[in-house]
């Protein structure tokens, strides 16, 4: 692992940290993992090519050594050859819509939804479009999937890497999500799988985004909480019974994850789903500070960098049991 300028984390955000790691070594490790810079991982997109033509693609046009990590799931690779500034996204295959550059941690909230071809998906924070190419693949272009983002810049980079990855089974939409979800609310329109990867402080992506540990602040993480218990509430409310919704973040802050869980938990009758994935993972926190979370969040998943080399990550699974209230 290569390092990467060694930013000074702020002394709150460090004894949050700390308090949130196992022991002296856990803390260790995690600050010498931030600092290094992420692993080149790439997901094969599967509605162009199938992940063992690719591999042979890239190692002999490349001259790249390919890493598949996972046995269960062969479209996640990781690109083991050193790479020249911007060689990954420059490469033929790449412009062909071969694969999509993609964290690993961030592959694993569709990998827990899990959508099908039968499903109707509502993503709610789409773009860039990681998570919407990849749900697309999942579904082999079949079922419908809604791709919204409110930012018109964003949309426009959502748009291109949906035609690019050969996406035709999305409708794009530009409106804030939760205000969105209502208006479903008012015309009936249900869905049988959504997704929130929700806006956050990006806690977990600090070796991809290491000024992260200059714009972090309290604040900010309250910001969000509110704004992510409305938005994972309005959509709730648009789930189908028996549907699923993940929700998610790339941050470790319990005020985003764990509360806006127990948020809806004790607003909707739901059920937190075990969550079993190719890499380590571990529970949701029962406590912070002085708040206590129903022991169902413990089926939570945290994903740490220095667990598995890759950035880090919360996701949840949610299977709405009946309409609000319980």
């Amino acid at each position: 692992m290569k390092n990467v300028y060694k930013y000074n984390p702020k002394a709150k955000f460090q004894e949050r940290m700390n308090s949130l790691l196992d022991g002296k070594k856990d803390q260790e490790d995690y600050w010498k993992t931030v600092h290094t810079r992420p692993v080149n991982s790439i997901r094969c997109n599967t509605l162009k090519i199938s992940p063992k033509q690719l591999k042979l693609k890239l190692e002999k046009d490349n001259k790249w050594k390919i890493d598949q990590p996972y046995s269960n799931h062969p479209e996640v690779m990781i690109i083991q050859s050193p790479l020249k500034p911007g060689e990954i996204g420059k490469s033929k295959q790449h412009l062909l819509g071969y694969y999509y550059v993609q964290e690993i941690s961030s592959m694993m909230p569709l990998l827990t939804l899990k959508p099908n071809q039968d499903d109707s998906l509502f993503d709610c924070c789409a773009a860039p479009g990681s998570k919407t190419t990849q749900a697309a693949a999942m579904m082999n272009n079949k079922g419908i999937i809604i791709a919204n983002d409110n930012n018109i810049g964003r949309m426009m980079i959502l748009a291109s890497n949906l035609e690019k990855c050969g996406v035709s089974n999305a409708l794009l939409t530009r409106k804030d999500a939760a205000q969105l979800a209502k208006k479903f609310k008012e015309q009936e329109l249900n869905f049988d799988k959504i997704l929130v990867d929700a806006p956050c402080s990006g806690e977990g992506t600090l070796r991809s985004s290491p000024e992260t540990f200059l714009m972090w602040n309290p604040k900010m993480i309250q910001k969000f909480s509110r704004r992510q218990k409305l938005l994972a509430e309005k959509a709730l409310e648009i789930l189908n019974t028996g549907g699923e919704m993940i929700y998610s973040t790339c941050t470790h802050a319990p005020e985003e994850n764990e509360e806006v869980v127990q948020h809806l938990i004790d607003n909707f009758n739901i059920q937190v789903m075990p969550i079993k994935l190719a890499l380590k993972t571990r529970p949701g926190i029962s406590k912070w500070k002085d708040k206590k979370f129903s022991p169902e969040i413990k089926n939570c998943a945290r994903i740490y960098p220095q667990d598995n080399n890759t950035e880090g990550f919360f996701i949840c699974k949610l299977k709405k049991l009946g309409e609000k209230g319980k």
